[in-house]
């Protein structure tokens, strides 16, 4: 496995580099989520690439946890491994962000809701190195979580519109046996906790099992996933949202493909997830 920080190093093995490529982006910290990318991206192509990159463009409100996000590089070099990864590409902020560096990409109303209104600017921090990695690393396909949903079909939007050549794979959110999605930041949870976020996934699951039952009042769905996060201490609601499953409008009606997603604070930790209705 050959580890890279620098943009040169990378280009410079890319001739040598079997087709297809598959690049897997993350933020380092892995998990069971990233590792089941890295699979699917193992079994898809010649060579797979993972870059490991705490991106401090995404993070920009004050309660954004940059600098405390989780990092362990020799954890993540030896998951690495035993998953047969080819490449890494782990640069430094200098490197990707170089002195004078003032670009940004916006990609414009898909990436202004839920998350983008939240963290403003998130998104554009995300397109930006995205494009950068997509850019740099040249990969025929680049694998995506569906617990980040709303990051991908910003990143479907970026390549479309850019025609930067990548094929973005959504692979399924990866839980725990109780439910939980995978996440880096879960590792920010103490034991109580890690017990009180059980009520997002429990909060979608009641919103499918409504849904199932032939309830299509939108917000009557919400008042009841609301009603049951509220009655866990330690959560507090971000967001909640119903919402087309592509353009991430507000529905009132679920007539249509719907992600249903969700931003709650445990304690510390502000964590996200969906499923799709």
């Amino acid at each position: 496995m050959k580890v890279i920080d620098a943009v040169a190093g990378l280009r410079a093995v890319h001739q040598e580099t079997g087709r297809p490529l598959g690049l897997v982006p993350t933020m380092g910290c892995l998990h069971e989520g990233h590792l089941a990318l890295v699979r699917r991206a193992r079994s898809d192509n010649a060579t797979v690439a993972v870059s490991i990159f705490v991106n401090p463009a995404q993070f920009g409100l004050p309660y954004d946890d940059f600098s405390t996000y989780p990092r362990d590089m020799e954890s993540d070099l030896s998951k690495l491994r035993e998953e047969g990864v080819d490449l890494v590409f782990a640069p430094s902020v200098e490197e990707i962000y170089p002195g004078g560096f003032e670009t940004s990409i916006d990609v414009g109303p898909i990436a202004d809701k839920l998350e983008g209104k939240s963290r403003p600017g998130h998104f554009t921090g995300v397109a930006t190195v995205v494009c950068k990695l997509l850019f740099i690393v040249r990969p025929d396909r680049a694998y995506f979580g569906q617990k980040d949903a709303q990051q991908c079909l910003v990143v479907q939007r970026l390549t479309a519109d850019l025609d930067l050549g990548a094929e973005i794979v959504v692979v399924p959110t990866v839980r725990e046996a109780d439910g939980l999605a995978l996440s880096s930041r879960n590792s920010l949870l103490d034991t109580e906790d890690k017990r009180a976020a059980l009520v997002l996934y429990r909060s979608l699951c009641l919103a499918r099992e409504l849904w199932r039952q032939g309830e299509g009042d939108a917000e009557q769905i919400r008042r009841q996933m609301r009603s049951l996060i509220e009655s866990e201490p330690l959560a507090r609601i971000d967001y909640l949202s119903i919402a087309h499953s592509k353009s991430l409008e507000e529905l009132e009606i679920i007539d249509r493909p719907a992600l249903v997603s969700l931003a709650v604070w445990i304690g510390q930790a502000r964590l996200i997830d969906n499923i799709l209705l």
